[in-house]
């Protein structure tokens, strides 16, 4: 059954090579981005694209509205876009960690405040939210990261059952490691944040773990491996509430959830060569 699709964060990465993915098997695809420029592919290959900044207001109650009249319906809303704010608690100025919850979870949740009223009215729809297996783990340098991916694993958890009675199904995608740009906007912001203070031996470590971790070969997952599970979540009738992907993901959150902090602190830092 071909759907109406809303993704955030559709100018690279997991999300542009799901948009493409979703058009080729014959959805009607919306890929909205900040970088217009970059998603001209999706247009090319039968897409449609909206500037939308989830951190304005107009924009999100424009383009949901610009798809309602052309579609009269939103059928999924992938709320992917996010990126990582990296450095030492004490060098994060709180302006910037306030962002970065703007853009990973009250932006997201703006636009699923004003995609739900079409969802309630078509008494169907399903909602997926990008966590990360950060949203139960933690890594040095990454607190403010790792505050806003907890904070949506809750989110997401209270928001399904509250959706539940409409029929609107809410999944929490929890990807690994991935072949995308989150290293490069990752590591060299880290550096600058806190490559120079007193916390820069571990951030040199932490940035060289990362680098290594994204550009050895093999050791990230393909997009495509996220494309796949998008792909199955919105052509299933009851999709899972959470989908864990990609290299790293399961064992590390194994350890996580069953061995304890002070063996996941180990299994961590083991990886921080200082």
């Amino acid at each position: 059954m071909k759907k109406v699709i809303l993704i955030t964060g559709a100018s690279s990465g997991m999300g542009k090579e799901t948009a493409l993915k979703l058009i080729k098997e014959g959805h009607t695809v919306y890929g909205a981005a900040r970088r217009v420029d970059q998603m001209q592919e999706l247009v090319k290959a039968g897409g449609h694209v909206l500037e939308l900044d989830v951190t304005n207001e107009k924009q999100i109650v424009d383009g949901v509205k610009q798809i309602i009249f052309e579609q009269e319906k939103i059928d999924v809303l992938w709320n992917n876009a996010g990126y990582g704010l990296y450095g030492a608690v004490e060098d994060i100025a709180i302006e910037d960690a306030r962002r970065q919850f703007e853009v990973n979870l009250f932006g997201l949740a703006r636009v699923t405040q004003e995609v739900l009223p079409y969802m309630r009215a078509q008494k169907s729809g399903t909602i997926i939210n990008t966590s990360s297996m950060g949203g139960k783990m933690y890594t040095p340098l990454g607190a403010w990261y790792h505050a806003t991916k907890h904070a949506l694993e809750g989110w997401s958890d209270c928001l399904r059952l509250e959706l539940k009675q409409f029929n609107i199904d809410v999944v929490i995608l929890e990807p690994g490691i991935i072949a995308t740009e989150f290293a490069d906007v990752l590591y060299q912001p880290m550096l600058k944040n806190s490559g120079s203070g007193p916390y820069k031996n571990l951030a040199k470590s932490v940035a060289s773990s990362t680098k290594e971790a994204y550009e050895k070969q093999g050791a990230a997952s393909p997009s495509s491996v996220i494309s796949q599970v998008v792909s199955r979540i919105i052509s299933s009738k009851s999709p899972k509430t959470r989908y864990v992907k990609g290299k790293m993901a399961k064992p590390l959150m194994f350890i996580r959830k069953y061995f304890g902090d002070r063996l996941f602190d180990k299994a961590v830092m083991s990886q921080v060569k200082m």
